[in-house]
């Protein structure tokens, strides 16, 4: 689906929901807030958009349910923490930053998991809560496919034809992931990232998202990051830790480092993708090798500007 077939009010969805998210985690830095709080309030807010692949609007597994996951990591102390393959937590990214803050861990899956974020009072719900009927039908032609699919490619078998009110990336090749990475008044990093993973997944499986190094790393003295594409090549090539290595260890800018995972590393394994960033001197990249990537950034005092493909004009600022 090219841009000749994106309906006006669906491109303004996809913009509208965007700056709603970029907004609230703008004014929270504006006012002093930290880097830690603004990644996790606009990573919930994405899990509560069904637009995207997290949360409220996540895609099937192969057995018809949902399994989540997500990341955050404090770039200042290295803490992280993560949950994986969860159906019940309603905004996954509260259960990963309570790993990191109230236990000794740093990953949890499962049903052990959910048995923690009960501990901790986080919001529970019924695995229904998660389906939408546009992701039973991606589940329903990839069954037909038999083939385990992203989010994007999923939404691909919906879409074959150009119909009114299609989303405006191509939905073959959209990015299905989401994260958020900040830098506070005080120069601290922080990088959060949430999924429902792949329509017609195998069971259990577990991608790049909450895996830290490969979805999601954040260090004060380089950058923070999070990643969305092909999470088996995400996790070979560690790429989010890749990028900060090449800062710290060869001297690179973020944008070098960030392009040469992206442009080169990833697509050598067969991995599609992209990735936003921020270093530590407020430097943004937001690399990516597909059609396209709905994407977003704020600076304090200037107005949140959201995009989805890759020309610079094409950027929407409220």
């Amino acid at each position: 689906m090219s841009r000749s077939h994106i309906s006006a009010e669906q491109n303004a969805a996809y913009h509208a929901a965007l700056q709603a998210i970029l907004r609230p985690a703008q004014l929270l830095l504006a006012g002093g807030g930290s880097a830690l709080d603004a990644v996790s309030l606009a990573v919930e807010l994405l899990e509560d958009c069904p637009l995207f692949n997290a949360g409220h609007g996540a895609v099937f597994t192969h057995d018809e349910t949902h399994e989540l996951d997500a990341a955050v990591m404090d770039g200042a102390t290295l803490r992280a923490g993560a949950v994986a393959c969860v159906n019940h937590v309603r905004r996954p990214v509260r259960a990963a930053r309570a790993v990191m803050e109230h236990s000794a861990h740093v990953l949890l899956v499962g049903a052990g998991a959910e048995a923690f974020a009960r501990e901790q009072g986080l919001e529970m719900v019924s695995p229904d809560y998660f389906s939408t009927e546009a992701r039973r039908e991606q589940l329903r032609r990839a069954l037909a496919t038999d083939a385990a699919v992203l989010d994007h490619d999923g939404a691909a078998l919906v879409f074959r034809t150009p119909a009114p009110g299609a989303a405006p990336l191509d939905e073959g090749r959209k990015l299905g992931t989401v994260g958020a990475v900040a830098l506070d008044a005080q120069g601290n990093l922080a990088a959060a990232t949430s999924t429902g993973g792949m329509t017609n997944k195998r069971a259990g499986r577990v991608g790049d998202s909450p895996l830290i190094g490969a979805g999601t790393y954040a260090d004060n003295r380089t950058a923070a990051i999070s990643c969305t594409g092909t999470g088996e090549m995400f996790i070979r090539s560690a790429a989010a830790y890749d990028i900060c290595a090449r800062m710290a260890y060869a001297g690179m800018p973020l944008e070098a480092a960030a392009r040469e995972v992206v442009m080169k590393v990833l697509p050598a394994l067969g991995g599609r993708g992209g990735l936003i960033a921020v270093d530590a001197q407020g430097h943004l990249s937001l690399p990516f090798n597909t059609e396209g990537m709905y994407r977003g950034w704020a600076r304090v005092g200037e107005a949140p500007v959201s995009a989805i493909y890759a020309d610079a004009v094409e950027g929407f600022a409220a």
